[in-house]
């Protein structure tokens, strides 16, 4: 079985995004397979578990039951309403479906925030989490604009966001400023977007390219090595993949600063030409999505390579 034909063998959420990313397949036929999330695998299980207050495990960005995940060295537990709505447009899910928008009725109807009880759309204090939310918003056809007008503001001098702000941090997080670019391109898609609204957007993606998607601006040291190292779901962290995705999202041209980036990506492929899991963040999930770390990730091989059709064809 081929790369591609693996991909295809899978859940609609990959299917769909492989037929049009990778095979080029006619717009009726990558429709039809998007229809099915909703209905099967894994888009339907996660709407399913929903419950009826509109939250998913009672809570915001944590389960109901899970104040001492920390303490019980447990991981940050992934059940809540903002990772699941965050898998939910990950997977492409019609955000127009019936299910899909009753489910999101239902959110803004009783999901709070756990920081002062905000209404979930309105978002809350830390930009790694209201970026999050202006992008699964903007999804889902919710007007977003003082939550994006709230991130125009936080932008920090050196161009990026960084969620201790609030505790008089002044230099940015690489894993703050991936989740508000993702916000700021969403919310800039569906409007249009303002003109200090793309500037910040631009800067934003500047203090990244920068540091070639991972050094530090200073030394040149590698800031993490767990950003070589690809994961899904990244839930609010960041790795090389992610940015690199982020980054032919935005359909520009491969700008020359993301080239190391990309040699890194090269060398992670396999053999047989796909992708392993890495790096996998632990907390409690719904259900497993793949086979583990150390094994082939259809998830990372498809970004992977949609990234390096991205990159090769504007390249050549």
């Amino acid at each position: 079985m081929d790369v591609l034909d693996w991909l295809l063998d899978s859940d609609p959420a990959i299917r769909w995004q492989a037929l049009r990313d990778l095979a080029d397949a006619p717009s009726g036929e990558i429709a039809a397979e998007r229809a099915r999330v909703a209905s099967e695998g894994w888009g339907a299980r996660l709407l399913a578990l929903q419950d009826s207050d509109g939250q998913w495990a009672g809570g915001a960005c944590f389960p109901s039951a899970s104040l001492h995940w920390r303490e019980k060295g447990q991981g940050q537990p992934w059940i809540s309403t903002l990772p699941t709505l965050q898998l939910l447009v990950d997977f492409g899910i019609d955000p127009d479906t019936g299910l899909m928008q009753r489910a999101i009725d239902r959110v803004e109807a009783g999901c709070r925030w756990e920081h002062a009880g905000q209404p979930f759309f309105s978002g809350e204090v830390e930009p790694c989490i209201n970026g999050r939310t202006v992008a699964i918003g903007v999804y889902f056809g919710r007007n977003m604009d003082a939550l994006v007008e709230r991130l125009l503001v936080e932008q920090l001098e050196d161009g990026g966001w960084n969620c201790e702000a609030e505790n008089g941090s002044v230099r940015s997080s690489f894993a703050t400023t991936i989740n508000v670019l993702e916000g700021l391109l969403a919310h800039e898609r569906a409007t249009g977007g303002s003109p200090p609204q793309i500037a910040a957007r631009k800067r934003g993606e500047d203090y990244l390219l920068e540091r070639k998607l991972f050094r530090r601006k200073s030394t040149g040291d590698v800031v993490n090595p767990a950003w070589l190292q690809f994961s899904f779901p990244t839930r609010w962290h960041y790795d090389v993949l992610r940015a690199l995705d982020y980054f032919r999202s935005t359909g520009d041209s491969p700008d020359s600063r993301i080239d190391e980036a990309i040699e890194q990506l090269r060398a992670k492929r396999q053999p047989d030409g796909r992708w392993l899991l890495e790096n996998t963040h632990p907390g409690q999930v719904h259900f497993a999505l793949e086979d583990g770390d150390h094994r082939p990730s259809r998830w990372n091989t498809l970004r992977a390579l949609r990234v390096l059709r991205w990159y090769e064809r504007r390249q050549a």
